[in-house]
């Protein structure tokens, strides 16, 4: 007998009766909305560039005819159902697991439950409200309700640290990040910024209130398009949910220009070069579907055991999971 405990799960029976009931709010949602469930691979001959983001990968000993042995487990369904939209299927959503490497702690777990979607033709704003009305559903099932803020990034910046992010100079940003002790070897502009964001704004969102932060660097774009915005600067079509501190949610006006998205890949790799950082392969495939023609399409990733814990009023994700990486 493990004399530990670790045999039993982390979560207990009304934790993993909630999950089931969340789930079944999720489909019920899209079932009355019209989005259609799909199921997409988990092991991919390619993956996400990101480099903030590591991958698991894993090796297939069958045969050479069924393509690259070395695969990768996805860190989201993104690219194969942006592979589906170009296909023409239309509004979808897929409820299931993705795998990060290096994320362990309590808020994040290796293996976890990611609900992503995508509607055709909706704009950046119809996709923002209609995340926060299926949050806030989730948040009332446990008698929760919340106040919702909408905020532009820049003036999140302004207000609470003084400084306008798009316009100011790196020294600026360094300074205005100086009581941060960390070492600061390496860090770009967007490293600095993103500490000042998760030290000094998002730690003090309100438990009590959803906020919506839009409007990003165009740095920070990821997937999403870039645009200019009242102000005359360019800012990523993106957006991120948070319930009190902490981030549940991130959608994008999404980018459908395959060269774009190639250039992108390539300069993603080429920073993970100059890091000796060994990733997926860029994914050619999406590249191809995009110049297919996907259509303009808005579309959101939700992590569902970070809903679960603000649901629960609980700070350790392994009290929403059946068992956590470290017991399974």
């Amino acid at each position: 007998m493990n004399a530990t405990g670790e045999w039993r799960p982390g979560a207990d029976v009304e934790a993993l009766r909630l999950r089931a009931a969340l789930y079944r709010l999720i489909r019920a949602h899209f079932q009355e909305t019209g989005a259609l469930e799909v199921e997409t691979p988990i092991l991919s001959s390619a993956g996400t560039t990101d480099v903030h983001i590591e991958s698991f990968s894993t090796h297939f000993t069958g045969h050479v005819s069924a393509g690259p042995s070395q695969r990768w487990m996805r860190t989201s369904p993104e690219f194969a159902m942006k592979r589906l939209l170009a296909a023409g299927i239309g509004d979808c959503y897929e409820l299931g697991r993705v795998f990060r490497n290096g994320e362990a702690g309590g808020r994040h777990n290796p293996e976890f439950t990611m609900l992503e979607w995508y509607r055709v033709g909706w704009s950046l704003q119809a996709l923002i409200d209609e995340t926060a009305q299926l949050v806030m559903a989730g948040m009332a099932m446990t008698h929760q309700p919340l106040s919702r803020v909408d905020v532009r990034y820049r003036d999140l910046f302004e207000s609470v640290i003084g400084i306008d992010p798009m316009r100011a100079t790196d020294e600026d940003i360094i300074q205005a990040a100086s009581t941060i002790r960390i070492d600061p070897a390496g860090l770009t502009r967007d490293d600095w910024l993103d500490l000042l964001f998760t030290h000094r704004i998002q730690s003090a969102f309100p438990s009590t209130q959803l906020t919506v932060v839009r409007d990003y660097p165009p740095s920070q774009c990821a997937l999403a398009k870039v645009s200019e915005d009242a102000d005359g600067d360019a800012v990523a079509q993106r957006f991120e949910l948070y319930v009190g501190a902490l981030e549940l949610a991130n959608g994008y006006d999404e980018l459908i220009d395959a060269d774009e998205q190639a250039r992108r890949q390539q300069a993603d790799q080429a920073v993970r070069g100059a890091r000796g950082s060994v990733g997926p392969p860029s994914d050619q495939n999406l590249v191809a579907a995009l110049a297919s023609g996907m259509p303009a399409s808005s579309g959101v990733a939700l992590g569902v055991d970070r809903w679960m814990m603000a649901m629960s009023k609980v700070q350790a994700i392994e009290s929403v999971i059946a068992f956590n990486f470290q017991r399974a």
